[in-house]
């Protein structure tokens, strides 16, 4: 310990209450170091708390460092306001995310002053690493005491004037921004009306004459007189019906629609509720020392989360996910079939998919035979992937790489509660539910597209036309589509987009309701006088049905046409494999090379990447959605286990209920779910 008492040494020498504010703050930057340092590179406190003790050992040790050290805390408490880091740490100036994105990315470019009377930004300062929570947490009661005898100057546990003031300051400003949110426009339409009509039950309305009350309370008994107590006990359960109130939002978010600025609100307003749970066991504690440094460790760990742009990313984000997650699994409930009369309905609105495909692949060699720079050949493709999938919609048939990344929220909302009784095993059947949806919207896609392809191809001969391609296009597209290329990685990158065309269609879908589109359609003079009133409530109607499919439908064909001309401008050149395009591509140029390709090598090779490129569309796709979903209904990672354990028993016990339907019938095997 010879080196930390020498360092200690020049550091207790170096305090002077004289000097210029900033030396003094950059003084206690450097005292914190120090402690922190105790650390090591590991996350052990114990170094730390060491060191505290240490100092407080040196200062009581020598009597002119314990004056020098009362002289500059008294100039410290005098130069600065404790209550603006107490009540607003953490909180962004306005309750809005773009503002709190911005002053996240200023904190991160720009450098903060040591010269300043705001606690807020010296704090910043003071206590940088994420391992400063953990040693203030870990200090003991002793080592808390004798800290605050040296602070406050005093043997009585009860809490100091200053302390007491800054936290009645503190309480004040934190109480008026929760009154402050919980009468925004936003919260208030989104409200129980019960909440904003009764004036019994409208807790934002009366909360300020609470705290006042608790406040003058507090004047005239104290912070720990038996009536404070009561009245702070009255003002947690005033705070209690406050968040209750708030989080009525969420029961109404399928009417009215969430953004993420409404999520931030309800996020801060919670965050504030608990801020002042904080300070009332501040001010009130029997312990205040180990209250004050379990605020100072949670400060401290706000700190982190503060100056993250990706905390406040997820924070505000992860209600939206979670809607989105939900409007795709109401959605994907009708791609999943349950018995044989469904699966036979699955592969008739494939195949009806399939044949509409076939006339797309016609359309794709079309445009490409015009020669167009590529950006105006991709969009002419997507344009083309996008009224077909469209019209696939309008007319109630299937493409079926565009399920899975439906089906898996549906999947995912299935574990919401995984502790009922028979819960694994209704998810397993799910799953085989959704294994033999899948294939069979696949072979009814597949069924129809090569014989509809070569069906397009002989009557473009029988009418003295040209095939789709020439015999070197041919060649060049079953070289493109073999196993032996990049083509796994391009069926991979399509499921990528297969996945971002169902969160656009989610994103739409609640902005679509949000902004009560439905409802301005049907009854804003502009559009009657248009449209004429019934005619506009029908389209209102219709809109709100199939605005999800429309959505869906075009992002996804656009990305398919788009994607690869700008990957191709900017390096990559990234292509996309969409299994049901990609075999309509092979059988026009099967067709174009005549039946001798049938004995050749590239024509298998791309028959082989058929086979996988199928697979990794729905995998994919499959994955990634499902990731979400169970983020935002927060299965745990060990409900995770359990799951993979239970469909590897299914698999070994039953491997052919994921492929063909079940010969019994009458109602399906998991009956608690009716059919789509």
């Amino acid at each position: 310990m010879r080196p930390a008492r020498t360092d200690l040494s020049g550091l207790l020498d170096a305090l002077d209450a004289q000097a210029p504010r900033a030396a003094r703050h950059l003084w206690l930057t450097a005292a914190l170091a120090w402690v922190r340092a105790g650390m090591g590179e590991g996350d052990d406190p114990a170094g730390a708390v060491a060191r505290v003790r240490l100092f407080l050992d040196a200062v009581q040790a020598r009597p002119e460092w314990q004056e020098h050290w009362h002289t500059w805390w008294q100039c410290f408490k005098d130069s600065v306001d404790p209550a603006p880091l107490l009540a607003d740490f953490g909180f962004a100036p306005r309750t809005g995310f773009l503002s709190a994105l911005g002053e996240r990315v200023r904190r991160k470019l720009l450098p903060v002053t040591p010269d300043t009377h705001d606690l807020i930004t010296l704090f910043d300062l003071l206590l940088p690493d994420a391992r400063d929570a953990l040693w203030l947490a870990a200090l003991d009661n002793d080592t808390l005491e004798r800290t605050r005898r040296l602070l406050f100057e005093s043997e009585s546990p009860s809490v100091a004037p200053w302390g007491e003031m800054a936290l009645m300051d503190a309480l004040t400003y934190c109480v008026g921004q929760i009154g402050a949110t919980g009468y925004s426009s936003e919260l208030r339409a989104r409200m129980a009306p019960v909440a904003l009509t009764d004036r019994s039950k409208r807790p934002f309305h009366a909360l300020p004459a609470r705290f006042e009350g608790f406040k003058a309370t507090v004047e005239a008994h104290g912070a720990r007189s038996p009536q404070a107590l009561a009245g702070a006990q009255a003002l947690r359960e005033h705070l209690d019906d406050c968040r209750q109130a708030a989080s009525a939002v969420y029961t109404h978010l399928d009417e009215n629609g969430i953004s993420v600025g409404i999520v931030f609100r309800l996020i801060q307003l919670r965050e504030r509720i608990v801020r002042v749970r904080q300070l009332l066991e501040c001010l009130q504690s029997d312990h205040p020392a180990r209250a004050a440094a379990r605020l100072l460790a949670e400060l401290a760990r706000v700190g982190q989360d503060k100056r993250s742009i990706r905390a406040l990313i997820a924070s505000s984000t992860h209600l939206t996910a979670a809607k989105v997650a939900e409007r795709n699994a109401e959605t994907g409930e009708h791609y999943i079939t349950r018995d044989a009369t469904e699966y036979r309905h699955m592969l008739a609105t494939a195949a009806g998919g399939g044949a509409v495909l076939a006339f797309t692949t016609w359309a794709k060699f079309g445009i490409m035979a015009l020669g167009l720079p590529p950006f105006w050949a991709g969009l002419g493709y997507g344009m083309n992937y996008a009224l077909s999938f469209v019209i696939v919609m309008l007319l109630h048939w299937t493409v079926a790489t565009k399920q899975p990344a439906v089906t898996a929220p549906a999947m995912a909302a299935r574990l919401k509660d995984m502790s009922a009784p028979g819960a694994l095993e209704r998810f397993c059947e799910e799953v085989a539910h959704l294994m033999r949806s899948q294939i069979a919207a696949i072979i009814g896609n597949l069924g129809l597209v090569i014989p509809g392809v070569l069906l397009i191809s002989v009557a473009l001969h029988l009418a003295g036309q040209d095939s789709m391609m020439d015999a070197e296009h041919a060649r060049h597209v079953l070289h493109d589509q073999s196993l032996l290329g990049p083509t796994a990685l391009y069926a991979a990158f399509t499921g990528v987009l297969l996945f971002a065309s169902s969160i656009v269609a989610g994103w739409v879908e609640n902005w679509f309701v949000l902004y009560q589109l439905e409802s301005a359609i049907a009854w804003n003079p502009r559009f009657t006088r248009l449209l004429g009133a019934d005619r506009a409530r029908r389209w209102s109607r219709w809109m709100r049905e199939n605005i999800s499919g429309l959505t869906a439908n075009i992002s996804l064909g656009l990305m398919l046409g788009l994607v690869p001309a700008f990957t191709g401008f900017f390096g990559p050149g990234l292509e996309v494999r969409h299994v049901t395009l990609s075999t309509g591509q092979v059988a026009a140029a099967a067709y174009s090379l005549g039946s001798s390709v049938l004995l050749t090598a590239p024509f298998w090779w791309a028959v082989a990447g058929i086979a996988v490129i199928g697979p990794l569309n729905l995998i994919v796709s499959f994955i990634l959605a499902f990731r979400v979903a169970l983020a935002a209904h927060r299965v745990a990672p060990v409900d995770r286990r359990h799951l993979r354990q239970a469909l590897l028993h299914r698999i070994r016990a039953a491997p052919m209920s994921f492929l063909l339907p079940p010969r019994a019938t009458g109602p399906a095997p998991d009956a608690g779910h009716p059919p789509a």
